[in-house]
């Protein structure tokens, strides 16, 4: 079963969550701090963590970064700031989910599991693909573009991997975010708009393989 690591420095908090994740059968091991979170990985593996944003030594954004630095580790973060702003930074850096406080332990659970199966999935994809100049790895999550490796964020990658997997389908703005975000988005469509933006930047003379569906969202053109 996952073992889960438990970052907050509320002790009420990571006792709830500890809990219900026992309860559902994982592993846990907990934090109080974003140092202390950062020393634990150095040391040990885990499956996922459960990360508070605002915390004394270091705050959950700066050990998210300092954490991809050490291992690739699914990220779900908790804050009681549900800006858009707070969000969008999150998912720039790399998390995989984000809740607002006060959340439901239940629904935690639910994204907790919807996490891993998204990760659980990735590590089985083995199909490297390739058109013309570019090379999609799939197993190395890497994107080269004649020979030289791209540098994209982890979102960048989330979203092309997806797009990639099911070329030539038309996907809507709606199931991108639920798919690559993995969360019900209470907004507008920036998010989805800003990320392909930024997507065909790196994709650079590929960047027409990613076609705009108008009024409605984006696929990826079949490689032939």
């Amino acid at each position: 079963m996952a073992k889960i690591l438990i970052v907050d420095d509320e002790a009420k908090i990571r006792m709830i969550i500890k809990e219900y994740a026992e309860f559902e059968g994982y592993e846990t091991a907990e934090a109080e701090d974003g140092m202390e979170a950062v020393e634990m990985v150095k040391k040990d593996d885990y499956d996922i963590i459960i990360m508070d944003i605002m915390m004394p030594r270091l705050d959950g954004y700066s050990a998210c970064k300092e954490i991809q630095k050490i291992k690739k580790i699914p990220v779900i973060m908790l804050s009681a700031r549900g800006e858009e702003y707070d969000k969008l930074f999150g998912f720039e850096i790399g998390i995989d989910d984000y809740m607002v406080k006060p959340f439901s332990p239940k629904e935690l659970m639910a994204r907790i599991r919807a996490v891993l199966n998204r990760a659980k999935a990735s590590q089985k994809t083995e199909d490297i693909i390739r058109y013309q100049g570019l090379e999609i790895n799939f197993t190395a999550r890497e994107v080269k573009i004649d020979g030289e490796k791209v540098s994209m964020t982890p979102k960048e990658y989330d979203l092309l991997f997806y797009l990639v997997r099911n070329m030539n389908i038309a996907l809507s703005r709606e199931k991108l975010l639920e798919e690559v975000w993995g969360f019900d988005f209470y907004g507008d469509d920036r998010t989805i708009d800003t990320h392909i933006k930024m997507l065909r930047n790196s994709l650079g003379p590929y960047r027409n393989l990613i076609v705009t569906l108008r009024g409605m969202g984006y696929k990826f053109e079949k490689i032939q």
